[in-house]
């Protein structure tokens, strides 16, 4: 098919979904997707991140929100593709109150998934481009004052003569990121960060620890990094850049600050969030809060009988450091997955006399350079900025495949690094190391959405695990640890002189119950992983990620976090939608999740 005929299917789908939408034909709507289709908002329609999925939940959907919605303006942007009989074009569109753009892919003529993304809402758009402030005041005028006193008054009057609208919880990527679009948008906010410097989280963690996403799928909101950024960052140089971003993008931070506990207020429809502030405790009262506390929670340790009176160094990961200082020493990791592979690997390369990783349950393995190979470079890299695919346009394809059938796309990126690395896995293997390829062969990316956890980006570590340098302790659990061992489930024993706990981190709500109530974070339930369905009864998917970047049944409380792309990608959703309320648009939410409780 040429290029201009799929340009045409293209065109002829959105007009007559355009004007099926315009004359409120929800029935005809329907019917121009086929039976099985997706139908991914990004708050455009619904003011919310959904899923629908078939004909009869887009009916539902539009049943509630097309009146209110007003989508009109549809016009088709790019050239058209035809792959493999999948015709996919973009097009942009406008509602009642915002703008946007989609992304559909038509089987036989029909819709089998569709993208439709808020961009920005009208009459409060970005002070950017044409819209950007003068800066200078030109002419004579008394008692001016200066960027830098404007900026130091912001400073000083925020959290105490004037409340900020939104705290957020976290100074790191995810902070950092919503921060900026909030700055943005006008929408005063005020960041809580616990260490003394923004970019402390990256620069707190174990010695070794480099990005194994590339520098193209990590860019920050508005500020790329330079032509010239390493393909994987090291850990020091991302807090350096993201401290530079917070200064650069003006940010309002408090560093060296913790919120202690936080409360919601029904009366007033605000939060009160008690802040240590270097000592001195302040109370805030914004009518937002947002936990940007990573994709994690509270460290995940686990309790072994006898671990208190263990004489060697026992901690949890989230505390290790690096390997300085165990040279001769015999350690003991407990956990499988990037973080344990990676301080394996450097404890290795610190002369430790003996490593031993225990592996208590299979893991995922790709190695990093057949994974940007055959899976992110086709959007994140040199080759697609050449096609020109930039960092957005990437984002919005990566999220117009439903998390439904994502494992459909991921499959043959899996199959492909399988083989590539046929060799490395025969080896570990033959190690003892107990792989797998997710739960229905779809690799890494469906284990990061499923669990957050259960893989390895193989930098270097693995080929240490093939070759015996470091001990393997494979499906066997921690039974107990003395004073200088640790014993296994199957009645092994070894000496150790430091363990480590690499076992990962509880839910994000775990943070809601230790700085609000556990009543509040069993109301939310859990976050992260595909959640339970809202249409079907019973169904097994919701059909996005729970409780990420959208209304909870906590009032006025959010969740952001993930890793870099993700915090880049949907702080812009967020955003708006806080943005949205501070104007007292109308925000009906549809499909509002319940409580998350199951695994």
């Amino acid at each position: 098919m040429t290029a201009e005929t799929a340009d045409v299917q293209i065109a002829t789908w959105v007009e007559a979904f355009g004007a099926a939408l315009s004359r409120g034909d929800i029935v005809g709507t329907a019917e121009l997707f086929a039976e099985e289709s997706y139908w991914r908002d990004l708050v455009s329609f619904t003011w919310n991140i959904t899923t629908s999925e078939g004909r009869p939940a887009i009916r539902a959907m539009l049943e509630a929100r097309l009146a209110d919605t007003q989508p009109t303006q549809l016009t088709p942007t790019d050239e058209a593709t035809d792959v493999n009989g999948i015709v996919s074009g973009w097009f942009t569109f406008e509602t009642a109150r915002a703008r946007g753009i989609a992304y559909v892919r038509l089987r036989e003529g029909r819709a089998w998934t569709l993208l439709t993304s808020m961009e920005e809402l009208k009459g409060f758009e970005e002070m950017k481009g044409r819209r950007r402030p003068f800066g200078a005041e030109h002419g004579v005028h008394q008692g001016r004052s200066t960027w830098l006193e404007r900026k130091l008054e912001e400073e000083e009057a925020l959290g105490f003569t004037k409340q900020p609208y939104c705290v957020i919880v976290g100074g790191g990527q995810g902070g950092l990121a919503l921060g900026a679009r909030m700055k943005r948008l006008g929408v005063p906010t005020l960041i809580i960060e616990k260490n003394a410097r923004a970019g402390d989280s990256w620069r707190h963690r174990y010695k070794s620890l480099c990005l194994h996403d590339p520098v193209w799928y990590d860019h920050m909101p508005y500020l790329p990094f330079p032509d010239d950024w390493p393909v994987y960052s090291p850990k020091d140089k991302i807090g350096d850049w993201l401290e530079m971003y917070a200064r650069v993008m003006e940010l309002n931070i408090w560093t060296s600050s913790e919120v202690t506990g936080a409360h919601y207020d029904e009366a007033k429809g605000a939060w009160e969030v008690v802040v240590d502030r270097d000592g001195q405790s302040i109370t805030l009262h914004p009518t937002h809060l947002v936990l940007a506390t990573g994709m994690s929670g509270i460290p995940n340790v686990i309790d072994v009988p006898g671990a208190t009176t263990f004489r060697g160094t026992l901690h949890h990961s989230s505390q290790h450091r690096g390997g300085e200082g165990y040279r001769g020493k015999r350690c003991v990791v407990i956990g499988s997955n990037n973080s344990a592979h990676d301080i394996c690997a450097d404890l290795w390369e610190h002369g430790a006399a003996e490593v031993t990783m225990v592996q208590r349950s299979s893991t995922h393995v790709s190695s990093s350079e057949s994974l940007f190979k055959f899976g992110t470079s086709t959007l994140y890299s040199e080759d697609a900025l050449d096609r020109g695919i930039t960092t957005a346009k990437a984002d919005l394809l990566n999220a117009s495949v439903p998390y439904g059938i994502l494992h459909h796309f991921t499959t043959p990126t899996t199959e492909a690094i399988r083989k590539q690395d046929a060799d490395l896995y025969a080896r570990l293997e033959k190690a003892g190391f107990l792989l797998d390829f997710g739960d229905d062969g779809s690799g890494l990316f469906m284990k990061y959405i499923r669990r957050g956890s259960g893989y390895y980006i193989d930098v270097g570590a693995s080929e240490l695990v093939a070759n015996g340098s470091i001990k393997l302790k494979s499906g066997v659990g921690v039974e107990r640890i003395t004073e200088n061992s640790v014993i296994f489930s199957d009645g092994s024993e070894l000496t150790a002189d430091l363990v480590i706990y690499a076992t990962g981190y509880g839910s994000m709500n775990g943070w809601a119950a230790k700085l609000i109530s556990q009543d509040v974070a069993d109301r939310v339930g859990k976050c992260w992983g595909i959640g339970s369905d809202t249409t079907k009864d019973p169904g097994p998917w919701e059909g996005e990620l729970r409780n990420m970047w959208k209304p909870t049944q906590q009032k006025d409380l959010w969740f952001h976090g993930g890793n870099l792309h993700q915090s880049r990608h949907y702080s812009q959703y967020l955003a708006l939608q806080i943005k949205a309320r501070m104007e007292g648009l109308p925000t009906p939410v549809y499909a509002l999740a319940p409580s998350h409780h199951r695994e």
